[in-house]
């Protein structure tokens, strides 16, 4: 008998945003929603990944064998151009630098949705129950500071999750006001896709076409708060929901953002045939769950003319935990290992 016991081994799994890069170190005895240890960094203060991985590492005693990353941006041939940020992740490179066995890149939605099995009741929020089929795909939507879309399909002994850059497509309006909004955002860029209306960086251009186009006015305090935000964005979701004194314009703005993401989220749906459910991830949804659970986002979601009512029968769920794509991230990186 080998008295010897048995090494855990340690993986480094990271969530790559464009806003922060949260990283963590995983055993395979904890799994995947047991991080040893964990920091977040503003993925803006620094020149790559690698340099916040030496930080990391630096700082924490660990003998890391393997490392797995959701990234914002496409993947290909383990390798990564980041979306909304100017790096440049290469799998095969971090893996020489860091003499890891094995470096997993995967796109921020893929990892989102290799999260979606593990998650329970406390990591969800139900919008719309429906009728789920057992096994059926599932369709992931995730508004954050861009929007980002995948899936799941069902592979005989459990999910496999799909990465996709489906929230580039083109904006397709559904009504007089959002071809106005399309008109208006031509003018500034050559291509208008979802992202450019269903993100964090879609919002302010929201609020701009409304407020430009006099379906709203300003308050002093609110352009006073604009003025001194870092970004538009929180300003406008927090002054749409103020209970004791909302903005008009703010809310006309989050109303109209969510009747586009409704939409968009059926459009996935519909092309995923996802009768296992519809998943809301990113950092928006939580925020905004008020609205998210209000007659606008359903109708929207509903709309698909023949095909309304197999849309009605697919479940709805906003993903509350917002460590999902770090945990999707570690899920591979462990199985993997």
């Amino acid at each position: 008998m080998d008295d010897n016991p048995v090494m855990s081994k340690y993986l480094l799994a990271g969530d790559i945003g464009g806003t922060k890069t949260l990283l963590a170190i995983f055993s395979q005895e904890g799994g995947a929603k047991a991080p040893l240890v964990e920091a977040a960094y503003p993925s803006e203060d620094h020149a790559g990944l690698a340099a916040i991985i030496e930080d990391f590492l630096g700082a924490n005693d660990f003998q890391v064998e393997a490392a797995s990353f959701g990234v914002a941006g496409p993947v290909i041939e383990n390798r990564v151009e980041v979306t909304n940020l100017p790096w440049v992740i290469d799998g095969e490179e971090l893996k020489v630098q860091f003499a890891f066995s094995q470096v997993y890149l995967l796109n921020d939605l893929q990892s989102i949705a290799q999260a979606i099995p593990t998650l329970t009741g406390e990591d969800l929020e139900t919008l719309h129950p429906g009728i789920p089929s057992e096994r059926g795909a599932i369709a992931v939507v995730a508004p954050g500071t861009g929007l980002g879309e995948g899936y799941l399909t069902w592979c005989g002994d459990g999910y496999l999750a799909h990465p996709s850059e489906g929230g580039h497509t083109d904006f397709a309006p559904t009504n007089e006001l959002q071809m106005e909004l399309l008109t208006y955002l031509l003018q500034s860029y050559e291509h208008v896709s979802y992202e450019r209306v269903s993100s964090g960086m879609g919002l302010p251009d929201i609020y701009a076409f409304l407020k430009g186009s006099g379906r709203g006015e300003e308050p002093d305090w609110l352009t006073e708060k604009l003025a001194t935000a870092e970004g538009p964005t929180p300003v406008i979701v927090s002054a749409a929901l103020d209970d004791q004194n909302p903005s008009p314009l703010c809310q006309a703005a989050l109303d109209l953002f969510v009747a586009v993401l409704g939409a968009e989220a059926g459009n996935l749906a519909l092309k995923v045939l996802a009768t296992g459910g519809v998943y809301l991830g990113g950092g928006i949804p939580p925020r905004i769950l008020p609205l998210l659970k209000s007659e606008t986002f359903r109708r929207n979601f509903l709309a698909k003319g023949r095909q309304s009512d197999l849309v009605s029968r697919m479940p709805v769920h906003v993903i509350l935990n917002p460590k999902a794509a770090l945990i999707g991230a570690a899920d591979y990186g462990l199985r993997a290992l």
